[in-house]
């Protein structure tokens, strides 16, 4: 398993943004301009004092003990304290820009770095807030390619990270970077901004050896099944023997639609190549209740029926979804209590028949991009439909699910809103079990996703990629998408499983995001898929050692053994291997 070869290895690890800071004086501002109504000035502050940086991840104090540059590891940089100020801006897009002095080039992805920081504004509401800041990467004048957003409170420095892609085939003529977002009248300052081409072999390198650690274990098995009088080692010493992984205990899954499950090709990859399922639409309420009164649940039931049939757990989504257009007409017509007998009703109605069939529910979807229910209906609607969904089912999970985290370009959807959002869940005594980040990712950096896995991981909950697609028209660079986003999960403890948000073109919400062609065909991403699911399941075999013992390391999951004795006879045995730190001994009688 191997990425497509890089083609800018002259640029890997260089700033395509040219440093201009020699100096504390005039030439700091070199090379930058504004960017609409505002002033210009360099500053230093050197070097910047620790209690000016916003809080780096919690986990980044403690690295993998052989993680380093070169296993592409990248460290949080402390600012040089030398800055770019953005002053008398009148306009929240106002600020200041600056030309890429190498180009970027197609279908590279490319990493943004650097720190940024806000004065305190003129409006009282303004010195104590926060404000996001966008640094926006923009190719032939005006076409915005990506970037990255940080939260930045008045008088402190925050890491600011992102990435773009060029996704056509001709180079650009130009490209810029732009960097905006507060309030009008805040002050923005710009330090060490970086702009370098993402190498991605050290990454996958440096998550190889981290998978091996997370999701492996040392496993001996001490084999007996001779004579009792000889401890029942002589007979099997030296005895052939065969251990097969059978199942990985990482789940991959994907969406299923009603659809879907008619087109053969499409139910025979998803049988081979998935171990679990969540409807994609059809257990919505929009879906089972178009209308009011008239509440169907029959295409539910015809997926989870077929799930059933070929052993795939279902995930539940959603109970409710807290983003305005997805509430349909009917409901968005009741206020008060009206709104509320119709929550209840589809809270009991739902929860109460799919009584401990789901091992997940997603409560109330993207609660960070939509207030639907909690501005009507108040500030506790939220935990109240997690603590009455416990109460009627106590058997699954209950989980929060959203979009965008992983990215750093949200500034609604950064980790820490969300641990927030979490926080006051629990406060209120909503029992959430769980943390969903959907995954629809484009141009996906490695270190940003784990940035965010690190920072939700301090909550202590078991955290999914719920909805998993990522979109590139190329197909080398979709399946190198794919890989980044997948061995990232897989190699982060906290991680438990991913659901890819569909697989199969006209079956997808997402274009350019298939693993198979409508016609059947397989994609180099869907490969990828399948060579990770490969790589990630272990098999040994050879033969049991003068003490009986036969040792091997392998993924955490089930496994069957067979043991070929002398005679020719093959024996069975079973054992699963989970997580621990200290090698597994097990005792197999055959």
């Amino acid at each position: 398993m191997a990425f497509a070869e890089e083609e800018t290895t002259a640029y890997l690890g260089m700033n395509l943004v040219e440093d201009h800071c020699d100096t504390a004086d005039g030439s700091l501002t070199a090379g930058w301009a504004p960017s609409g109504s505002c002033t210009l000035s360099a500053h230093a502050e050197d070097p910047a004092p620790d209690h000016a940086l916003s809080p780096p991840s919690p986990l980044a104090a403690t690295p993998d003990a052989d993680s380093d540059e070169e296993e592409g590891v990248l460290r949080a940089r402390k600012p040089s304290g030398r800055y770019v100020l953005a002053a008398h801006r009148k306009d929240e897009k106002d600020g200041l820009c600056r030309a890429i002095s190498r180009l970027p080039r197609p279908w590279v992805t490319y990493r943004v770095s650097g720190w940024v920081g806000v004065g305190a504004g003129a409006a009282e509401e303004e010195r104590s807030s926060s404000h996001a800041v966008h640094v926006e990467v923009r190719v032939d004048g005006h076409r915005p390619v990506g970037g990255g957003v940080a939260v930045v409170e008045p008088g402190k420095w925050g890491e600011i990270k992102g990435s773009f892609r060029v996704d056509v085939e001709e180079p650009p003529r130009s490209a810029m970077v732009h960097v905006h977002g507060p309030a009008a009248g805040v002050d923005l300052k710009v330090m060490d901004l970086q702009v370098c081409a993402v190498n991605k072999i050290p990454r996958l390198r440096h998550l190889r050896k981290k998978a091996d650690r997370v999701r492996k274990r040392d496993v001996i098995l001490k084999v007996s099944g001779g004579r009792a009088e000889d401890g029942g080692v002589s007979s099997v010493a030296g005895a052939h023997i065969q251990v097969i992984q059978v199942q990985n205990s990482f789940p991959i899954g994907s969406c299923i639609t009603k659809a879907g499950i008619n087109n053969p090709e499409y139910v025979d990859f998803f049988t081979k190549h998935f171990d679990w399922a969540v409807l994609e639409n059809e257990l919505k309420w929009y879906y089972t209740e178009a209308v009011q009164g008239q509440v169907s649940y029959a295409d539910a039931d015809d997926l989870i029926n077929f799930c059933d049939r070929h052993g795939k757990p279902v995930r539940g989504h959603c109970i409710f979804w807290a983003v305005e257009n997805a509430v349909q007409p009917w409901v968005r017509a009741l206020t008060g209590d009206a709104l509320r007998a119709a929550v209840e009703a589809r809270l009991r109605g739902l929860v109460s028949r799919y009584s401990g069939r789901f091992p997940h529910y997603e409560v109330n979807n993207e609660m960070l991009h939509g207030s639907y229910y909690r501005s009507r209906l108040g500030d506790d609607i939220d935990a109240h439909m997690f603590r009455e969904t416990a109460a009627i089912d106590s058997a699954p999970a209950l989980f929060v699910n959203d979009y965008n985290v992983e990215s750093a370009n949200d500034p609604n959807a950064t980790p820490e809103k969300y641990v927030a959002l979490i926080t006051d869940l629990q406060r209120r005594g909503a029992p959430v079990g769980g943390i969903g980040i959907q995954g629809h990712v484009t141009h996906p950096v490695g270190d940003v996703i784990c940035d965010a896995l690190d920072k939700l991981a301090v909550t202590g909950l078991p955290v999914w990629v719920t909805e998993l697609d990522v979109s590139a028209a190329d197909e080398a660079v979709r399946a190198d998408d794919l890989e980044i986003v997948l061995r990232e999960a897989f190699a982060h403890p906290a991680v438990e499983g991913v659901m890819l948000w569909g697989f199969m073109q006209g079956h997808m919400w997402r274009s350019h995001a298939q693993l198979v062609n409508a016609d059947g065909k397989v994609t180099e991403a869907g490969s990828r898929l399948v060579g990770l699911r490969r790589e990630w399941t272990s098999h040994a075999r050879g033969k049991v050692d003068s003490n009986g013992n036969f040792k091997f390391r392998g993924f955490h999951g089930t496994y069957q053994v067979l043991l070929t004795t002398g005679d020719g006879e093959v024996r069975k045995r079973a054992f699963d291997v989970k997580k621990g730190d200290a090698p597994l001994v097990l005792d197999m009688d055959f």
